[in-house]
């Protein structure tokens, strides 16, 4: 009778109650991993949503410290005084300088343009330094066109490819954003033949400035930049 309840005491675990754990144990690895597998994603949302608005902050800084420094230049071409300023919706040309970083040490021709890129449309910074010898174009180097000539060039193919600094630093192209869906230009100013000035989506082959330029960066609620050009100078 002793061994009996003893036989009882030390009974193993039924199939039952095996498959039950087994059960519970997969479920709880399932849940473990689902776990993390969710977190490592939430990660890598938020570091590329950083990575992103950091991306954003240094376009935005570069861009207010550019167009405040714009510098109102007049070139002589064909005879005649061409001011260094002309825009539209998408791309915009004036005078600056630049960081030492980016190039050599002085006054440059600046474009801003939107050029297809791997992740849709990027914001792509040329540069030419502004002297005769470097506007005219080099074997290494496009010649520069005044934007109001361009119509209908595809600005990629004509300046090369991406991230290239040519020339000693006198030319290169820089990708500001590699994402810039939202990105737009607007100009305000009484443009040749307007009686009253009103806002307007180009400025192109205008002897004057316009009175403000509006810049949206994207359409994430970055504030507009706006600036006031000056007038250039009669050569």
């Amino acid at each position: 009778m002793r061994h009996h309840r003893l036989g009882r005491a030390t009974a193993g675990f039924t199939l039952v109650e095996l498959l039950i754990a087994l059960s519970m144990i997969s479920l709880i690895t399932l849940l473990l991993f689902s776990g993390l597998r969710l977190g490592a994603n939430t990660w890598e949302r938020v570091d590329a949503s950083v990575e992103r608005l950091a991306e954003r902050r240094a376009a935005h800084a570069f861009l207010v410290r550019t167009l405040n420094q714009m510098r109102p230049e007049t070139l002589m071409l064909d005879a005649e005084p061409h001011a260094i300023f002309a825009g539209d919706a998408e791309r915009l040309e004036f005078v600056a300088p630049l960081s030492r970083h980016l190039g050599l040490p002085g006054l440059y021709l600046l474009r801003l343009s939107l050029e297809p890129s791997d992740q849709g449309t990027a914001l792509v910074l040329t540069h030419w330094l502004l002297h005769p010898e470097v506007l005219a174009g080099a074997p290494d180097s496009p010649p520069w066109t005044p934007l109001a000539e361009e119509e209908g060039v595809e600005t990629a193919d004509a300046l090369g490819t991406l991230d290239e600094n040519q020339s000693a630093g006198a030319f290169g192209r820089t990708p500001l954003l590699d994402n810039a869906e939202g990105f737009a230009i607007r100009y305000f100013g009484a443009r040749e033949g307007d009686t009253e000035p009103g806002w307007h989506e180009d400025w192109l082959a205008q002897p004057v400035p316009p009175q403000l330029i509006r810049v949206r960066l994207d359409n994430s609620g970055w504030p507009d930049l706006e600036v006031a050009p000056v007038a250039p100078r009669q050569p």
